[in-house]
């Protein structure tokens, strides 16, 4: 129900669902991009939620409690906690505590905005490639494109290893992509061949 009423939601507002998802896969880390306006969280959210793809977040653990802690849930928030295990040890990587994650969760679909922020950043967080790489899962790209009024998933990269070509692939997909806003968006331009 709340699929159908997504995706009607979309048509009205006149945006294309394109969908390239693959109902094969149960574990999978998703980017969201670009990001330059609070609407893409909107669009992206009736997408997902209009393929059937329940998208979780990883949020500091802090949020998981009363009074946030339900809605976050709600929501798909999943908590991360980086304070060591014992004292004297090294905090915890977020790329270990990711990769964690798709060990206790087998049906997950990791959401993440590696921009990190609605301003210009020409070098993204690339954290989602390893986590990607470390727990075997496929990277799925999903995308808010204002000029083709169209969004959804565009495509899934199975992760070679062979980092720089990966990314010059991810790069690629959305270098092609129209944001709402133009002069806030770029690639991660170390991934480019320009």
């Amino acid at each position: 129900m709340f699929e159908k009423f997504a995706e009607q939601s979309l048509e009205l507002m006149g945006w294309q669902i394109d969908n390239h998802w693959d109902l094969n896969i149960d574990q999978c880390v998703m980017i969201a991009a670009p990001h330059t306006s609070n609407w893409d969280a909107l669009y992206a959210r009736l997408a997902l939620k209009a393929l059937g793809v329940n998208v979780r977040i990883t949020i500091k653990d802090s949020y998981m409690k009363f009074p946030f802690g339900p809605f976050v849930r709600a929501m798909g928030g999943i908590g991360i906690d980086r304070r060591p295990k014992a004292e004297g040890e090294e905090r915890p990587s977020m790329v270990q505590l990711m990769t964690d994650l798709f060990k206790t969760h087998p049906k997950l679909v990791m959401l993440v905005t590696p921009e990190g922020t609605r301003s210009k950043q020409e070098k993204w967080k690339t954290g989602f490639y390893h986590v990607a790489i470390n727990a075997g899962v496929p990277i799925a790209l999903a995308y808010m494109d204002y000029e083709k009024k169209k969004t959804g998933i565009g495509k899934i990269i199975y992760p070679t290893g062979d980092y720089q070509k990966d990314m010059a692939e991810i790069m690629e997909f959305y270098g092609q992509i129209n944001p709402k806003y133009p002069e806030l968006f770029s690639v991660d331009t170390r991934f480019t061949h320009s």
